[in-house]
């Protein structure tokens, strides 16, 4: 089956963005401290945070406890449905397929990530899973917020390690 190319569609920054980037920031700073690849995610529903997380894989250990997966489960939780259509992810590392269908099939509202993950990226990088026409939900994506200081913040942490 031949690869499909997903359009980007690109929505503007909002007010609260970097603010609620900024908290994903610091949740991916206190990731780094337990050794834990620095990335923080942050759902925020009308301007108010309803959960947050950061990576868990190493202290879990647990290979599915990604920061957005993470956040989104507490956010399903504190909310009594799987379903956060009207929530915005904030997560500082573009996500990657496990985190991006993860944001569909809770139906989030928006994704916006810092840094792209040319790697891994699921929301542009390798693929466009958050926008992809053939899912029955999709995200708007707003990219780039804080993306330096996302980037730095990983670059950083992995330079300590090598």
């Amino acid at each position: 089956m031949p690869s499909q190319t997903i359009p980007l569609h690109e929505e503007p920054a909002r007010a609260g963005d970097v603010r609620w980037m900024a908290r994903a920031l610091e949740l991916a700073r206190c990731a780094a401290m337990r050794g834990e690849v620095p990335v923080g995610a942050v759902v925020v529903r009308g301007g108010v945070l309803v959960a947050e997380a950061a990576n868990g894989t190493v202290t879990g250990p647990d290979p599915t406890a990604h920061a957005e997966v993470l956040a989104l489960r507490r956010a399903a939780r504190r909310h009594g449905d799987w379903r956060l259509t009207d929530c915005t992810l904030y997560v500082t590392l573009e996500p990657c397929a496990m985190c991006a269908g993860a944001s569909v099939l809770a139906r989030v509202e928006r994704v916006v990530y810092g840094a792209a993950d040319p790697k891994a990226g699921m929301a542009g990088s390798l693929g466009n899973l958050l926008e992809d026409p053939r899912l029955n939900h999709r995200a708007a994506v707003t990219r780039g917020v804080l993306a330096d200081a996302s980037a730095e913040l990983l670059r950083a942490f992995f330079r300590e390690r090598r």
